[in-house]
């Protein structure tokens, strides 16, 4: 399996939260006469020091490397088991490269297993001296010292998981909370604007049958069924915005430029007739749901071409920038200089049937930014609205890293 630079950071900084580390070096210092001794974090390709102590000047720190091949800790990953030299030149590695490459003569290692089984990395210690390591007290020390260090790895991941178990869950219950208020607001305002219409023309369409006007009976039978066919509409996008939920979907590694380069050529027809420049740059993977991927890129880049100015050729940049809270997101930002948006209407954009005073002669049905708020909630991220009004926009959508 391969680990990520970043997966990689994180078992180190886990080592480095464990309190008793450092005291357990030091023991093993001190009770086997060595000068060096070390947990380092082991895959088929890096070998990287957590922690250290070091008495020899050996050079290594925490964070440091060795080629994982040059180490006698690639064979114990295979294996499995410790390796335990009190005098390398009297023993079966007098020849081995590893003790020739870096000049010990003693060497203890022992495999690191975490509870689920994962091999970890090693504890290991060395010293260019001959020391009396092949004992029971030795081993005992070192098994135990190893133990205790997945039993605290295993602690530090069950509460990294608490803890994102905890704020997903506020989360949700943030996001509930908001979509409750705008259902209640859409209840009382938006949803009763064609039924009172609707009960007006109904009102009148009855009046103006009793007078046998038929002209005007026609008239408002279509006003009628305008309202009838809004209501529906607003039920029906409704219905499609409660259905999007972030377990409904396969999640499968999505390719952003792939998704950018699609939604580009589903909107080429607006493209061609604005002569828009679209500038898209590499854009990371995200392990995402890929209809609403798309979903969401489609509504924030037609969102950009609607509101273009009429006096000036859209340009629409697509970034993404790192996101230093977590790494493990990405930043993604669509750009444009179009007509902007009032700082004081930002927030309200996202909220569903929302229509800007200054946009009212725009087309839409104000929900496509509802629903990439939606989306990007969904995916744990979260999206973000800077602009002013007539210096353009620019959109921010935190989304999760793919991380191998």
């Amino acid at each position: 399996m391969m680990y990520s630079d970043a997966s990689l950071a994180q078992d180190v900084e886990r080592i480095k939260q464990i309190p008793v580390v450092s005291t357990m070096l030091d023991v093993i210092c001190k009770s086997t006469g060595m000068g060096f001794a070390a947990i380092a974090r082991v895959t088929t390709d890096r070998w990287i020091v957590c922690s250290v102590q070091d008495e020899i000047q050996f050079g290594l720190v925490p964070g440091g490397e060795l080629k994982v091949k040059t180490t006698i800790c690639d064979e114990i990953r295979d294996m499995r088991k410790a390796v335990v030299i009190d005098h390398v030149a009297e023993s079966e590695y007098n020849n081995h490269h590893t003790p020739l490459m870096y000049g010990f003569q003693s060497y203890i290692s022992m495999p690191i297993i975490l509870k689920n089984g994962d091999f970890f990395g090693t504890l290991c210690a060395i010293d260019p001296n001959p020391a009396q390591l092949n004992n029971t007290k030795t081993i005992g020390m070192f098994t135990m010292f190893a133990e205790l260090i997945a039993f605290h790895l295993q602690a530090l991941d069950l509460m990294d998981r608490s803890t994102a178990a905890v704020q997903s869950l506020n989360r949700k219950l943030t996001d509930s909370l908001d979509e409750n208020r705008q259902y209640r607001h859409i209840s009382n305002h938006n949803l009763q604007e064609p039924l009172r219409k609707i009960r007006i023309f109904s009102s009148s369409l009855v009046e103006a049958t009793e007078n046998n006007n038929i002209d005007k009976v026609k008239e408002l039978a279509l006003k009628v069924n305008s309202s009838a066919q809004k209501f529906s509409m607003m039920i029906q996008d409704l219905s499609d915005f409660s259905q999007l939920r972030s377990n409904n979907d396969v999640y499968e590694v999505v390719d952003l430029n792939e998704i950018a380069t699609d939604v580009c050529l589903q909107l080429s027809a607006a493209v061609d007739t604005l002569e828009a420049k679209i500038e898209i740059e590499s854009l990371p993977s995200t392990l995402a749901s890929r209809l609403q991927i798309e979903q969401l890129f489609y509504h924030l880049i037609n969102n950009t071409l609607r509101f273009s100015k009429k006096d000036q050729k859209p340009l629409i940049r697509i970034f993404s920038k790192a996101y230093f809270p977590d790494k493990k997101f990405t930043e993604i930002h669509i750009e444009d200089n179009g007509v902007g948006i009032e700082e004081s209407q930002l927030e309200k954009i996202f909220d569903l049937f929302t229509r800007l005073p200054t946009h009212q002669d725009a087309q839409g049905k104000g929900m496509g930014l509802a629903f990439c708020r939606k989306i990007a909630r969904n995916h744990g991220g979260d999206i973000t609205a800077h602009s002013l009004a007539g210096r353009g926009s620019r959109f921010c959508v935190t989304l999760p890293l793919y991380l191998l």
